[in-house]
């Protein structure tokens, strides 16, 4: 029963092609859900709910998208931030983790298997 437990900051993120996004000229990204589905047409229809959501996110999260491409794991990431962001990013771990957490429950980034380099 020796099973290698699976450190978090090794995951590979990755962003859901199902989502388009786009970043301003300031580098905000904004993701666009598509709100599909027999309850979201029911919500779109009785009370006027947006077909599309449009999703922005903050300076720390637009920088942390925009380097979510399937080959930096969550380590690497932090320590992306941690160089932009110097001290204003801190705690970066406890941050970063929790909203890569959040996109993954939000079905909007999924986790693929780091390619040998």
């Amino acid at each position: 029963m020796n099973k290698k437990k699976k450190n978090f900051m090794d995951y590979v993120p990755v962003c859901n092609p199902a989502y388009s996004w786009d970043a301003d000229a300031n580098g905000i990204v904004t993701v666009h859900v598509k709100n599909q589905g027999f309850y979201n047409w029911l919500a779109q229809k009785l009370f006027h709910k947006p077909p599309v959501s449009h999703i922005s996110l903050d300076a720390y999260g637009s920088f942390v998208w925009q380097n979510m491409d399937g080959i930096r794991n969550i380590y690497e990431i932090s320590k992306l931030v941690s160089a932009h962001f110097g001290r204003d990013a801190e705690p970066v771990t406890d941050r970063l983790v929790t909203f890569v957490r959040i996109l993954y429950q939000n079905k909007l980034i999924g986790y693929v298997k780091r390619s040998e380099r």
